[in-house]
């Protein structure tokens, strides 16, 4: 049910509990929609949730996206509200103040175009925070502090905190790359706002690359590319994230390349973020790929265990919860893939525990995650691997089981073992008798070895990110 009112405003804070219930729906609409959609119409969203949760109201910007909300989105909001509260909602939309949806804006989505553009447009000359929030579009809570370090992202946070402190001297681009929801963004925000602390004067924007090539068509269509070379060609700090959407678009790619010239002639700073290393990048002129390339590269991975494990306690922890470590340990065993989906297991059980008034166990956990669970163990299993990695390499899945050792069929079948081990609950042992009963010492030295090989190989280290993104479907 969803009901509308006139202008209002936006509240300046959300109880706990209410808190809990709407990231938790945000985390699970960002698993069911296309990243665009979600990041133009569902994440900028503020919400109020009443003390009993009978209402929620919904704050948009305008009456253009009220009426596109309300006709496209409300019911699967409304469907995913009840699946996590266990009864129905009223869902309210609301036309916001315009200078609080602005600030709402700006805080909760600091990469998205279009809807933060023209709320943040009406942010009072007198308002400094907005302005500069407007100016430079860093999210201030993403700081190297807050960013848990482990061997999946070491090297890449040491680059960027290199960056950040000499800005214009090495490792200029500095190109980091990485799957989705692994801390690409925090990285470069971090680069951003260290600069910032030391340089206040500093020129720094953040930007996605969808938005860079919605200023291009601006600067095309309205013949302002004066105002656009003098924008981004005088910045001593450009962050930019997703560069392989740049594919295909020429004039796009004709400017941006005008702009990196124009940066790296003044000694200003680039860093980058993409979905695969430069070479790796399609549909982009060759020219950018080995600009691209002239710095330094660096891959962020997936967490391991034990980095998963505190990325939990210390998100809990800023909730002013206390996760205990064995529940902590059971979590991050069952969600590998990236921070992201992490974030949102915990939401999931915070909101989960708030709601029924029960201490944070793993039986809770268990009952909070009971759906995540459940596609895991139907989707991702040791057959299913082995029939993947087999299809990838071109070999036959009885290769797997068989005691063939040529190069063709023996690395195959260790990284179907390294991606059994990673993927699945199964221990060394069980992973062995299902690779034609070999010794769980086999498995643990093709385990070893693709993990190894896989921080120093950019070629294996993209084939293990499709195969896992195939996988996990």
């Amino acid at each position: 049910m969803t009901e509308e009112r006139t202008r209002a405003t936006p509240p300046s804070h959300i109880n706990d509990a209410g808190q809990a219930l709407w990231q938790a729906c945000i985390e699970q609409l960002s698993q069911d929609l296309p990243v665009q959609q979600f990041n133009t119409w569902i994440k900028p969203l503020v919400a109020q949730v009443a003390d009993d949760f009978s209402r929620i109201t919904l704050f948009v910007p305008n009456r253009f996206t009220l009426d596109w909300i309300r006709a496209q989105y409300v019911g699967r909001i409304a469907a995913v509200l009840e699946s996590l509260y266990g009864q129905s909602i009223v869902l309210e939309l609301a036309l916001a103040q315009r200078v609080a949806v602005a600030r709402s804006y700006i805080q909760n989505n600091p990469q998205t175009g279009s809807p933060q553009q023209e709320a943040v447009a009406v942010a009072p000359a007198g308002d400094d925070s907005a302005r500069g929030l407007l100016r430079n579009r860093l999210n201030p809570g993403l700081t190297f502090d807050t960013l848990v370090e482990g061997t999946a992202n070491r090297m890449a946070r040491a680059a960027a905190m290199h960056v950040a402190s000499m800005p214009g001297h090495l490792y200029n681009p500095l190109f980091i790359y990485g799957g989705v929801g692994l801390g690409k963004t925090h990285l470069v925000h971090a680069v951003g706002n260290k600069l910032l602390a030391d340089q206040p004067d500093a020129k720094v924007l953040y930007i996605h690359a969808e938005q860079f090539v919605s200023d291009v068509v601006k600067a095309y269509q309205r013949k302002t590319f004066d105002e656009f070379k003098e924008r981004y060609h005088s910045l001593d700090l450009l962050l930019i994230d997703d560069v392989q959407f740049f594919a295909n678009k020429d004039r796009t790619q004709e400017e941006f390349f005008n702009a990196f010239e124009a940066l790296l002639a003044k000694k200003s700073h680039i860093v980058m973020t993409s979905d695969t290393y430069p070479k790796g990048l399609a549909d982009i002129h060759e020219r950018l790929v080995s600009r691209f390339d002239s710095g330094l590269t660096v891959a962020i991975e997936p967490p391991e265990l034990e980095m998963r494990v505190a990325i939990l306690i210390n998100k809990a922890r800023a909730e002013s919860v206390e996760m205990p470590e064995e529940v902590a340990f059971f979590v991050a065993k069952n969600v590998r893939s990236n921070v992201r989906e992490l974030e949102g297991a915990l939401r999931k059980i915070l909101a989960y525990s708030r709601f029924n008034q029960k201490e944070i166990s793993i039986q809770l956990a268990r009952e909070a995650l009971r759906d995540l669970l459940s596609i895991q163990n139907r989707q991702i299993s040791v057959e299913n691997i082995q029939k993947t990695v087999a299809d990838y390499y071109k070999i036959k899945v009885a290769d797997m089981y068989s005691k063939k050792r040529p190069a063709s069929i023996a690395r195959p079948r260790q990284i179907a073992m390294y991606l059994a081990k990673e993927l699945t609950q199964k221990s060394l042992p069980e992973i062995g008798e299902l690779f034609g009963g070999r010794d769980h010492t086999t498995v643990l030295h093709a385990v070893r070895k693709m993990a190894a090989e896989r921080q120093q190989l950019t070629e294996l280290n993209q084939q293990l990110h499709v195969l896992e993104q195939t996988l996990k479907g």
